[in-house]
């Protein structure tokens, strides 16, 4: 499959309706994603980017179909990982000579991983590839989200190839911004930000103000996976300068994992409390064992406060309640508030481990945490709805 994007500009990615999670297991991709890679003619002609290795023969012999290999001038690696640069191996065994334009730390990340001594030429920001009619302009971005990342901007078509900027896990058979369903696009953008990009949100800030310094054009944005923005483009980056501010919305998020049903009553009964105080505010629950990862740390994102919730296990926490918060803690999120909770029978750590937890996370704690003996009985639920209300308060 192969579609034109402007009459000299055609897409020769991969759709991966299939794929469930990325990253190794880390991210779930529950409507799938693509591998963009672009084919763009003039006077000479230019690829940008490959796919996964998976799909490696198959985008060769699609590529095939599409041009002689041997009329490809150039090839621009936008970033070194796998799910962009995969199928260069069998690509470069077919046209060995032709040049790839990357990063340096880009040149670093692919001879590193496939150990070839191809012929690179590594590009930093300003640095200019004449097309003939038109230039590629080279922009580096790097920790979005990797060091090796750059964007590439075409004069002439002023369309920016954002590299990981932008993108989103969604495998669609419509392209572009305005043929999709806008609230499943903005989810899936909104989670990949807040997995993938928040860590980096200063830089991404920076960034952003550079690429509009230069007053260039912008009539579209084609990132390295997911949906092109055609439709004013200037959204997706109007979008990413509100993220990129420690950005949050009217919405509290409880995480919890719970042995013996204990922990999981406290946590309804604190959500009640949050509701009774402040009536306006979106409060969700996440069982953190059975819930989706990416999915809760897409809503803690969007959270001015968080809660979370384990009992007491060998003087810690559940494991799943470890695992969330080590995801969070590498996150890096700002200006949130957060507490802790937590039923216990014995010892009754967790509510003070979870607290530590959140601090060394960054949230602004309210205090060691609520915690309530075995099976919380009314007057405890009412502790815990009380908490809640306080907890809203001080939001």
């Amino acid at each position: 499959m192969s579609f034109e994007i402007k009459d000299t500009i055609t897409w020769v990615g991969k759709i991966d309706w299939e794929l469930r999670h990325f990253h190794g297991e880390e991210y779930s991709t529950r409507r799938g994603s693509s591998y963009n890679a672009y084919l763009v003619r003039d006077e000479k002609t230019v690829l940008i980017d490959t796919v996964w290795a998976p799909f490696a023969k198959e985008f060769v012999a699609k590529l095939k179909e599409e041009i002689d290999l041997n009329k490809i001038d150039y090839i621009v690696a936008l970033h070194g990982e796998v799910d962009h640069s995969g199928a260069l191996p069998e690509l470069m065994r077919e046209i060995p000579n032709t040049p790839i334009y990357c990063t340096a730390n880009a040149v670093k990340s692919i001879k590193g991983q496939y150990h070839q001594d191809w012929d690179f030429r590594p590009v930093k920001t300003g640095d200019r590839l004449s097309l003939g009619a038109r230039e590629l302009i080279f922009i580096e971005a790097a920790m979005l989200h990797w060091p090796d990342n750059m964007m590439a901007y075409l004069t002439g078509d002023s369309i920016l190839f954002s590299n990981d900027a932008f993108g989103q896990h969604f495998a669609s058979e419509r392209p572009f911004n305005d043929a999709v369903d806008q609230s499943e696009l903005y989810q899936e953008a909104t989670k990949y930000y807040a997995n993938i990009l928040n860590p980096f949100s200063k830089l991404v800030d920076k960034k952003i103000k550079e690429i509009l310094g230069l007053n260039l054009p912008l009539t579209m944005i084609c990132p390295s996976h997911g949906i092109i923005w055609r439709d004013n483009p200037l959204q997706i980056v109007e979008a990413y300068t509100k993220w990129a501010a420690d950005y949050q919305e009217n919405q509290i998020t409880i995480i919890y994992d719970t042995m013996w049903n204990g922990t999981r009553r406290m946590a309804e009964a604190i959500a009640d409390g949050i509701r009774q105080q402040d009536g306006t505010v979106t409060v969700k629950l996440y069982n953190s064992a059975r819930s989706d990862k990416t999915e809760i740390i897409a809503e803690v994102f969007k959270s001015k406060g968080i809660l979370v919730g384990s009992p007491t296990v060998n003087r810690g926490v559940l494991s799943s309640t470890a695992g969330i918060m080590e995801e969070i803690k590498g996150l890096s999120f700002k200006n949130k508030k957060a507490a802790a909770f937590g039923a216990y029978g014995w010892s009754g750590e967790s509510a003070k481990v979870i607290a530590g937890m959140l601090r060394e996370s960054g949230f602004a704690v309210m205090d060691d945490g609520l915690r309530e003996l075995w099976s919380p009985d009314e007057q405890a639920l009412d502790a815990c709805v009380r908490y809640g209300r306080e907890f809203a308060e001080k939001l």
